[in-house]
């Protein structure tokens, strides 16, 4: 299985735009409400792009044996580095495999001595980030909604 890090910018929007509809990834997400429209896909386009432009660091598109899965990576929140994973539903199981590339990736930054993983409280199955080493640090409240906050020093994932 090739796992490949593109630019979101690489992805067709439709690709994005039906990922982003779909029930099982909205179910997950609160703060995505209503229809997804390729306009909306646009704007999570440039918006990632603009935190590669700032940061030089931002979000990933995911592409599995040359199809897109989903989209995930960093996003710097004041001192922090949150790192987000969205991913297709029927790419769900790839998460582990992702997410500790990703998390390899930042633990060569000097800059990010940890990261941290936002998920809504509906998430219950949190046995993975247990494994990667991440603890639950406080709850917090994000655009309007509630999520528990999970935080990770990044040297953990070397190992």
């Amino acid at each position: 299985m090739d796992i490949a890090f593109r630019r979101l910018s690489d992805i067709p929007l439709d690709d994005i735009t039906a990922h982003m509809s779909d029930p099982r990834v909205a179910a997950h997400m609160p703060l995505l409400s209503g229809d997804w429209s390729d306009r909306q896909s646009a704007e999570l386009v440039a918006a990632k792009e603009e935190t590669w432009r700032r940061d030089g660091l931002g979000h990933w598109a995911f592409v599995v044996d040359g199809v897109y899965a989903g989209w995930g990576g960093f996003q710097r929140e004041g001192e922090e580095w949150d790192f987000g994973l969205v991913l297709r539903p029927d790419r769900f199981g790839l998460g582990p495999r992702i997410a500790r590339a990703c998390l390899n990736a930042a633990a060569r930054h000097p800059r990010i001595p940890f990261v941290t993983f936002l998920l809504p409280p509906s998430r219950n199955h949190i046995a993975a980030l247990a494994r990667l080493g991440a603890r639950e640090v406080d709850g917090v409240e994000y655009g309007g909604a509630a999520f528990r906050k999970f935080r990770l020093d990044t040297p953990e994932t070397r190992a």
